[in-house]
Parts: C-alpha cells; sequence; structure tokens
C-alpha cells in the first residue's frame, strides 16, 4: 500500500515545510482565517511527517472538541446510572473515595497520553504509538494486537451506549406508563434507532458536527443543574457523617478492602473515553496542542461534575431497597420520584439523561468509525482497501462508519436472546481500551526513563516518530520529574484496574452474574493472532508510510 500511495506531489521542499513552521503569532495582525489556514497548514505539515496524507477536513477547534471528549466520557450521567455498582461494593464512604482514586488515576493516564498524541497526533493514536516505542522485533505484533483491541473496544462502546440510550428511554416509559412492559426486541429497536441518530449527525450533516459538540457542551454543563438544583432543593437528606464514613460489602468478598477494589471498576468506566480526541486527530486544528488539551480539561471538567452528582445522590438516596425495586431498571428514576415528590419532574430529570446520552452516541460513533477508518489505512483489518476510502465530497470515511453501524446493529441482534451475552460483549470496552493504553503509556516510560526521545524541534522538517529510531516529543509535554512520576503512576493504576475488571461484582456468581470479560477479551486476542498468522502478517508491516521520504 506504501508504494499505491507514494505521491511525488507531496514530497516536502525543505523551504515549504519550513515556511508552514511559522508563529501563529506572526499573523496576530492578520484575519481570523488566516491564523485557520496557517494552523491547517502547519498540522498537515505535522501529518506528512508522520507519514501521512491529510485527507480529512479540520473542522474541530477546543471548544467542540471539548465538548465532543465531555460527551463520550459521559462522566456525570453515568454515575447517575451506574453508581450503585460502587454503592454496593464500597457503601457510599467508599464510592466517594473510589471516585476520587479513580478520578486522580484516569487523570494521570491522559495526561501521559496527551504527551502521546501532542508526539505523534493521528487518528490511529495507540497502535501507532506503540509501533513507534516498541523494539524493532516486537513492534509490528505488538501494534497489531493493539489496533485489534482499540477497534473492538471502541465498536463494543458504540453498541453499550446505544443499548443504554434505548434502556433509559423504555425506562422514561415505564415511568409513564407503569402497565408498560419492556420487551426485548423493543429495546434492539431502540438500539438501532440511537444508532441511526448518532450516523444522520455523522454523515448527512458532518460539516455542522463541531457546532452541534459545542451546543452539546453547553447541554452537558445545563442538564448537570437542571437534575442537581431539584434533586439537592427538594430531597430528604441523610446525615453527613453516614455518607462519608460508612462502608458496606454487598458482595460478599472476604475483605472490606478487596469489595472496594471492585467497587472502582464503576467509576473507571465513567471515566472512558477522553483518547476519542485522539480518533479525531486529523480533523483537529492544531492538534498536537488542542488534542492533549482537550483530554485534560475533559477529565478535570466531567471529574469536577461527576463528583458533584455522585455526593448528592449519597445525600438524597432515601429508600435504597425501594430504588433497587424499580420497574424502570434504573434505581436512579424512584431516587428522582422519591426526592422531587411528581412523577412529572422525575420523569423530565430522566429526559435529560436520555437526550445526553444519545448525544454521546453521536460522538462515540465519530470516534470509533475514525478508529476503525485508520487502522484499514494502515491494512490492519479485513477488506482494509474498501475501509480506508474517504468520501471525496464530504471527507468522510463513510464506508467506516457504515461498518461501525452495521457491527452495533448485529449486536444488538445478541440481546434479544440475551441480555446477559450482550453485556458479555460490550464489557470488551473497559478491557480492550485499558490494555491498550497500558501497553502505549509503559512503553512511553521505558523510552523517557531511557533518555531515547529527543526534545522537541519546530523547524524540525524530517520524518519524525514513525519508529523508536528518531522518537522527538512533541510540543506538550510534562516537566520532569513530574512526567515520569505521573507516567509511572498512571501505569500502575492501569495494571490494578485491569486485573479487577475481570472479576464478578459478587462472591459465587450465578451464570447470569458472572464476567464473562477474560472469555470475550481472549476470544478477541485469539481470533486477532490467528487472523495475523494466516494472513495479517503478510500485508501488515505497522502504520503505512504514504509519502516519499
Amino acid at each position: 500500500m506504501s508504494e499505491e500511495f507514494e505521491m511525488s506531489g507531496l514530497k516536502r521542499d525543505d523551504n515549504e515545510a519550513t515556511s508552514t513552521e511559522l508563529n501563529v503569532e506572526q499573523l496576530s495582525d492578520g484575519t481570523s482565517a488566516g491564523r485557520t489556514k496557517l494552523l491547517i497548514e502547519r498540522d498537515n505539515q505535522t501529518l506528512t511527517r508522520l507519514g501521512k496524507v491529510p485527507v480529512l477536513k479540520r473542522n474541530f477547534a477546543l471548544m467542540s472538541m471539548l465538548g465532543f471528549s465531555c460527551t463520550v466520557m459521559n462522566t456525570w450521567e453515568g454515575e447517575l446510572v451506574l453508581f450503585l455498582q460502587s454503592f454496593e461494593n464500597g457503601g457510599s464512604a467508599g464510592s466517594i473515595y473510589e471516585f476520587i482514586i479513580v478520578w486522580i488515576g484516569t487523570l494521570c493516564i491522559f495526561s501521559t497520553m496527551g504527551e502521546l498524541a501532542s508526539m505523534a497526533p493521528i487518528s490511529g493514536g495507540h497502535y501507532h504509538w506503540v509501533y513507534m516505542l516498541a523494539p524493532t522485533k516486537s513492534r509490528k505484533f505488538l501494534s497489531y494486537l493493539i489496533g485489534w483491541l482499540t477497534v473492538i473496544g471502541w465498536q463494543a462502546a458504540v453498541a453499550g451506549l446505544g443499548f443504554l440510550a434505548a434502556a433509559l428511554i423504555q425506562g422514561v416509559a415505564v415511568m409513564g406508563n407503569p402497565a408498560y412492559e419492556p420487551l426485548a426486541w423493543q429495546r434492539t429497536l431502540l438500539l438501532w434507532a440511537s444508532i441511526a441518530f448518532a450516523v444522520f449527525f455523522n454523515t448527512i450533516i458532518s460539516n455542522a458536527l463541531p457546532k452541534v459538540e459545542g451546543l452539546v457542551l453547553i447541554l452537558h454543563v445545563l442538564g448537570f443543574f437542571a437534575i442537581l438544583v431539584p434533586l439537592v432543593y427538594l430531597s430528604p437528606h441523610r446525615n453527613a457523617k453516614e455518607v462519608f464514613t460508612v462502608f458496606s460489602n454487598e458482595g460478599g468478598w472476604q475483605t472490606q478492602g478487596l469489595s472496594f477494589m471492585l467497587g472502582m471498576i464503576a467509576s473507571v468506566f465513567n471515566f472512558l473515553g477522553a483518547d476519542g480526541a485522539v480518533h479525531m486527530s486529523e480533523e483537529i486544528q492544531n492538534a498536537a496542542i488542542i488534542v492533549p488539551r482537550a483530554m485534560i480539561f475533559t477529565i478535570l471538567l466531567n471529574g469536577t461534575l461527576g463528583f458533584g452528582i455522585l455526593v448528592a445522590i449519597l445525600f438524597c438516596i432515601g429508600d435504597v431497597d425501594s430504588a433497587l425495586a424499580s420497574p424502570t431498571g434504573f434505581p436512579v428514576m424512584a431516587i428522582f420520584q422519591q426526592g422531587v415528590g411528581s412523577e412529572q419532574g422525575a420523569q423530565t430529570m430522566a429526559s435529560i439523561l436520555v437526550i445526553l446520552n444519545l448525544c454521546a452516541t453521536v460522538s462515540l460513533v465519530a470516534s470509533a468509525s475514525r478508529m476503525t477508518w485508520s487502522f484499514a489505512r494502515d491494512r490492519g483489518l479485513p477488506g482494509w482497501s474498501y475501509i480506508s476510502k474517504v468520501d471525496s465530497r464530504t471527507s468522510i470515511p463513510i464506508i467506516a462508519i457504515a461498518l461501525t453501524t452495521t457491527i452495533s446493529y448485529l449486536l444488538a441482534l445478541i440481546n434479544i436472546g440475551s441480555s446477559v451475552a450482550f453485556n458479555d460483549v460490550v464489557s470488551l470496552a473497559i478491557n480492550g481500551l485499558y490494555g491498550a493504553y497500558l501497553i502505549g503509556n509503559s512503553l512511553l516510560l521505558w523510552r523517557r526513563v531511557t533518555g531515547k526521545i529527543r526534545p522537541y524541534n519546530r523547524d524540525n522538517t524530517e520524518m519524525v516518530n514513525v519508529s523508536h529510531e528518531n522518537l522527538s516529543w512533541g510540543p506538550f509535554k510534562i516537566p520532569e520529574p513530574f512526567g515520569t512520576i505521573i507516567n509511572a503512576f498512571g501505569c500502575a493504576f492501569l495494571l490494578v484496574m485491569l486485573f479487577f475488571s475481570f472479576w464478578p461484582t459478587h462472591i459465587n456468581p450465578t451464570a447470569k452474574s458472572m464476567n464473562m470479560s477474560s472469555l470475550m477479551i481472549g476470544v478477541t486476542i485469539i481470533w486477532s493472532v490467528i487472523y495475523y498468522a494466516v494472513w495479517a502478517r503478510k500485508v501488515y508491516s505497522g502504520p503505512v508510510i504514504q509519502v516519499n521520504q
């Protein structure tokens, strides 16, 4: 493929390359359009130095990408829906301290990932970084494996969030009509509708997507207050001592500490997805700076909102047993009804969650399709020559979006037979993505402590960060020794959370409550290894160099 994409017209002239490395400040007296044009030229030049031909439009800036990342992560919304998982293994006090630890750990993970994104702002993200950091003998296979884990993780996340949106819609319907009985086939149809909603924004009005994401950021913040204020103002409150000091171990584990560790996984899920910005890198202006900032600002903002809503719900939880028995399937909806004392008010609050989850699906489809398209561009997937095509009119990967939609639609059919089996499949989101994070961040830690990465040089016009022979820091780098400390802590946190993500939530689980994610991740790895041995090793050689060096 490198030969097919090699274009003499893309061979850079040194003078031309230098001209695009000008500071943006040199156009401070010019127009905004002029500054934007310069940024795009510089971004495209950076992408060319990574060996890729720029084919996507750079329409996203900081605020639109912040909205994009915040909705993908969906932290405070997820805390409302999933907080009882941490409540059962930790109690009120455990839920709070679990959240804080996960928040700090996640911030360390993505701060380090921001350095990687600044070094190589490219849609492939993790598998490209692994290839450029890993030893020569193992980099090809490691890159390929990480590419598969990331693709599968994002595809599972799309189906999982579509399922959650569908279930929330059915829950609101039960609130309005207690006689309504949610059926699995109806949930599947609603899942399909949720994905179709996301596809509409990603295809028909794709040019408006950055503006939509900016609007969604506003809804994300306003929706938080629209739920928080009536819940806190109208609900009866528990005392502070009970909220901040009482632990529980409803999972029946041998120690409270083990129960606490398992309770953290719910918060891990609610902090997943900030790297969605990474997979949009080739559509972001000033990507080497904006992508790290967007990820870090997202974790700070979503962590603040998530912590606020968690403390509020723990003070206002009321009758726990009644909430757990809610016919809606979501205890939080019963808590809304108990708190505000109004069925219509509770429905309105629950509807806000539905809307924001649908908005998150839009962003998730965009990230998953870009990751899939990028891996196909590097020949990592079957049918790569078709999946990697970009529509010439809209400059979006239509076939990759169609593939993402198809996968979600097919996975949704599993739900008709068994929701347990479906949940086992979508559990790949945590395991696949955390596995990719761990390998990439660990390799960066190894390279930084051995001093193999050169300082950033904005005047450099050579190809960089395509292999370990030419590593260079990007414009975003955490000062030492803090960079190494944060990198090391993030890797340790990833390792511990990845280990506990394979555990069930209760001791002596039944077939229904058993955590099958170890089986699913094993099947994924076995399949990718077999495909690699039979075919992929003949065509996949790491990130393809599309330009003349």
